[in-house]
């Protein structure tokens, strides 16, 4: 019998832990902020205490935990191996192992830990419970502080050959050339249509300091140059949408993040982009917008934990099906690494 998950969304300003049952129910919600301008070591002690915070509140000791985090994630070693400068510092961490020693000290037993993308993570979640469920090919698009996206199949994230499928935040975009983006490179969608970046381009246009959310009701009042700002990103974001479309054929495309609620003037331009980009034949395809806003992230984190931790309790069940084939690199030749991004203090002692 599967207990309750404590899940974990951890986002470069604000990180959010819960109980989650195997049904889906949600409980003990908790946020702090997520320190990150302090280093790796002050987030992962920042991620401790708000899981140690939520785990009082379980009619059990919590020896399961599911980490949705900011970054490219090895899901098979709970590394974060790639990260925008949202999070200084946060490329290398091995946020898996780290959380799992400040657990154990704590509680004093074993606990296992799984983490992967927090987009990935608010991708199963809309699978599972929320505006995908039932659809067996979901396309989630994310757009806030920056833009993610992912692809489930079947209920299970598709991660990549390097762990980096869905980063559509990366993509080349006509619209953001000569744009910085948060990871340094000119040119990529983050840098026009992320909600940040709309912010500073209003900034730099007009001197007026606004955030995303501000740019966004300027236009509804008919600034003119806020109404271009807000246009520009959800066109941009529907052109990267089309291609993602093109190649993939969804069921569903699902549009989550914070600045997903910029409004009808947002919304209209990001979809009629989309289908005046597509062949015929996809034009139809459903865009929808989040069912479950910030649970997703933490039902998806959840459900990851619950599925790969069930499977390993069980003698003879295959615990990462169809897992591709991944190069040793010269630096992790000959070291063993924990399971599927389960990591814990027994693993030596399970039977395989």
């Amino acid at each position: 019998m599967i207990g309750s998950v404590v899940a974990v969304d951890l986002g470069g300003t604000k990180t959010t832990a819960a109980l989650v049952t195997p049904t889906g129910a949600i409980s003990a919600r908790h946020t702090v902020p997520t320190p990150a301008a302090a280093g790796p070591s002050a987030v992962l002690d920042a991620v401790a205490e708000v899981v140690d915070h939520v785990s009082t509140e379980a009619t059990a000791p919590v020896r399961k935990v599911g980490v949705g985090s900011a970054g490219l994630v090895d899901v098979d070693t709970g590394t974060i191996v790639s990260a925008t400068n949202a999070m200084p510092d946060w490329a290398g961490t091995a946020l898996g192992a780290e959380l799992v020693a400040r657990l154990r000290s704590r509680w004093g037993h074993s606990v296992r830990v799984h983490v992967q993308n927090d987009v990935d993570a608010h991708a199963t979640g809309e699978a599972w419970k929320g505006a995908a469920r039932g659809r067996s090919c979901v396309l989630m698009v994310t757009v806030g502080t920056g833009v993610g996206a992912s692809l489930v199949l079947d209920g299970k994230p598709r991660y990549g050959a390097h762990w980096g499928a869905g980063e559509i935040g990366h993509v080349p975009t006509p619209r953001a050339e000569g744009l910085r983006c948060a990871c340094g490179r000119l040119g990529h969608l983050e840098a026009v249509a992320a909600g940040t970046a709309v912010a500073r381009r209003y900034q730099a246009s007009t001197g007026i300091v606004a955030d995303g959310e501000q740019v966004v009701a300027l236009s509804l009042r008919g600034d003119v140059t806020a109404t271009r700002m807000v246009t520009d990103a959800a066109v941009a974001l529907g052109q990267a949408i089309a291609g993602q479309v093109t190649v993939l054929d969804p069921d569903i495309v699902v549009i989550g993040g914070g600045f997903a609620n910029a409004g009808p003037l947002w919304w209209a331009a990001m979809d009629d982009t989309v289908r005046s980009e597509l062949v015929p034949v996809l034009q139809a395809v459903e865009i929808v917008p989040t069912s479950l806003g910030a649970d997703a992230a933490l039902l998806g984190a959840a459900r990851a934990a619950q599925d790969l931790l069930s499977q390993d309790a069980e003698p003879g069940t295959a615990r990462r099906p169809s897992a591709p084939h991944r190069p040793t690199s010269a630096a992790s030749a000959g070291q063993s690494s924990p399971r599927d991004g389960i990591h814990d203090h027994d693993s030596e002692n399970r039977p395989s």
